[in-house]
């Protein structure tokens, strides 16, 4: 894992579409202000500047989000790139960007593959399951969705997709999986649909029931293909592999505990998590104060102590050491989970078991 990491939020929260799930809308509209404008260069050269400075010459990862990054315009990303280059000669910088594909060009996929940069590309799965994801029209984005993914493979970029799992989807989990298979999409994440932080009932919200058939079905999946020797990577699945051969995992919110990182929004703001962009969490920003002295700030000590703190039964549970509490602090908050994670997990040692035994060969 790289040394540091730094999420940036190039456009702040600004979107062009209106996903009904989006937590990130619901985060800052939490704060006093909601959208804190697009980056200009000198905050992203502050940004570079002191993650440099931080490191101690191991590597970097800068991560861009949103809201919809590739509002920021495809000049941010050049210019990005190439003060880094300048500037962090001998560094190892790893990109990512997480984007809903409907703005990606040729020459923004192109800019990406130049650089390394790994894309993530927000899909439900086919269009009878991506209802969620619509333009600001409420029109629906699956056709330009599948459109930014045969842009990025002509272009050679590197890509994943990244599911939010609704309950909708963990119903349909096997519908969704062959559709990812069957059009060529190996690399796959699924994200639990975070409640608000003032609570929230409904369709979009899984309940225990429904999480336990979702991670049974999609890993039962998953197991097969990869002991057929048709290997679909699946993030939180191959993590949990990882855990269970005693080898470190590399995804954040699979240790039960934060780890230190940053999220530097549009105007240069601070904060200690994506999920926390809140007012009280602000450690500070970028164009006054240094990453250096924004990690040894009382709230961002405290940010990470009070992620250690786990339910008391955790500590009775056999399978703690790869449920980790239920993953983040944050998706603990959102909500209890406990007993899909104690019926997937102790139905699936035995194919926990055969994946390790395989990989031992």
């Amino acid at each position: 894992m790289p040394a540091l990491s730094v999420m940036i939020k190039p456009a702040s929260s600004a979107c062009n579409m209106r996903c009904g799930y989006c937590f990130y809308h619901d985060v800052a509209n939490l704060r006093s202000r909601a959208e804190l404008g697009i980056m200009d260069t000198s905050t992203a050269r502050a940004v570079i500047d002191s993650a440099l400075d931080y490191c101690g010459g191991e590597s970097i990862s800068f991560a861009f989000q949103g809201g919809e990054p590739l509002l920021a315009g495809t000049d941010f990303f050049k210019e990005f790139f190439a003060y880094a280059k300048k500037r962090c000669k001998g560094v190892k910088i790893y990109y990512g960007i997480q984007t809903n594909g409907t703005l990606l060009t040729e020459e923004t996929a192109e800019l990406f593959a130049a650089n390394g940069a790994l894309v993530g590309l927000s899909l439900d799965g086919g269009e009878e399951d991506n209802s969620c994801r619509v333009h600001a029209d409420l029109s629906p984005s699956f056709g330009d969705v599948m459109k930014a993914a045969e842009i990025l493979r002509r272009a050679g970029t590197e890509f994943n997709v990244l599911s939010v799992v609704t309950g909708r989807l963990a119903d349909n989990i096997e519908r969704v999986y062959s559709f990812f298979k069957s059009h060529g999409f190996r690399y796959l994440q699924f994200i639990p649909c975070l409640r608000p932080f003032e609570g929230g009932e409904g369709e979009l919200y899984m309940t225990n029931e429904q999480y336990a058939h979702f991670l049974t079905t999609l890993f039962r999946l998953y197991a097969r293909d990869f002991l057929n020797g048709d290997y679909v990577s699946i993030r939180r699945f191959d993590n949990w592999v990882r855990l269970y051969r005693g080898e470190k995992f590399e995804e954040c919110g699979v240790g039960g505990f934060c780890s230190r990182q940053f999220v530097v929004e549009g105007n240069g703001n601070v904060y200690p998590c994506d999920f926390y962009c809140l007012d009280e969490w602000l450690l500070g920003n970028v164009n006054s104060s240094s990453f250096a002295q924004m990690a040894e700030c009382r709230l961002a000590k405290k940010f990470i102590t009070s992620s250690l703190v786990m339910p008391a039964r955790c500590a009775r549970c056999e399978y703690f050491n790869l449920c980790r509490g239920g993953g983040c602090k944050r998706a603990r908050t959102s909500f209890d989970y406990c007993e899909a994670y104690k019926k997937f997990f102790a139905g699936s040692q035995e194919l926990f078991r055969r994946i390790s035994e395989k990989m031992g060969r």
